[in-house]
């Protein structure tokens, strides 16, 4: 029997879901029913791929892991990867991943949109990991996404510093391709997800994959993909269609 959620606000669609996070009294921290109920959405999506949105509800995306539980974990907590591990299923998840980030996302609110392959803001947006400044480190993916994503000396600078970056120093270090009025976001946020639902959803698929494959892996795995989707069905039929356009 499925069990309805209590931390999280969940809609479907035939390509895609959106899973609101909604904690409002302690501003969508995040806590480990959050964190088994991602889980379990992750557990949807590998058996059923579609596009996933994250947003959080009320002005704000997430405040951090929650920080009364936190206080109590110990050596064999953290060394569980209870974060990291979640994180990096959303990450390895077969269809791409939207972060809408609205207001604050920090600590590990921030590492869980590191770790979707899109993040899209409100002009309201602030992310930053002050893990530090509370005597631990930013261990669920910060330490090594974020130099990915923005570069070493940012990253430095949120990881080592508590520097939060605004929504424009988002933009401006292409930590988000997108900044919109908060009304606006979660309309840009499916906006997004029609792009990227109107691509053939096998060859998505494939290109996430290979695109995060090892870089010894290349170009082989690029050429065991092609080699699978040059003979797909969809393969014709959208090269039919193209050529049949331009011949009009």
């Amino acid at each position: 029997m499925t069990t309805t959620p209590t931390t999280l606000t969940i809609e479907r669609r035939a390509d895609r879901v959106h899973v609101e996070l909604n904690r409002a009294d302690v501003r969508n921290a995040i806590d480990q029913i959050m964190i088994d109920e991602l889980h379990a959405v992750c557990a949807e999506l590998e058996q059923q791929p579609r596009i996933l949105i994250i947003s959080g509800a009320n002005g704000v995306f997430a405040s951090g892991a929650d920080i009364a539980q936190l206080r109590e974990r110990r050596r064999d907590d953290a060394l569980l990867g209870i974060n990291s591990g979640l994180f990096s299923r959303i990450a390895k998840l077969p269809m791409p991943v939207i972060a809408a980030i609205d207001g604050w996302a920090l600590g590990g609110g921030a590492e869980l949109a590191y770790a979707a392959d899109f993040r899209i803001a409100s002009t309201s947006a602030r992310l930053g990991n002050p893990e530090t400044a509370l005597g631990i480190l930013p261990a669920a993916g910060a330490l090594w996404r974020l130099a990915e994503l923005v570069g070493e000396p940012v990253a430095k600078e949120i990881i080592l510093a508590g520097r939060i970056l605004s929504a424009p120093e988002c933009l401006a270090v292409h930590l988000v391709t997108e900044v919109h009025d908060p009304d606006d976001l979660l309309a840009a946020a499916h906006a997004l997800a029609d792009r990227i639902a109107a691509q053939d959803p096998l060859a998505t698929r494939l290109a996430k994959e290979v695109f995060h494959a090892p870089r010894a892996s290349h170009p082989l795995v690029d050429n065991t993909a092609q080699s699978i989707l040059f003979e797909s069905e969809a393969k014709f039929t959208r090269m039919d269609a193209f050529l049949a356009r331009r011949k009009r």
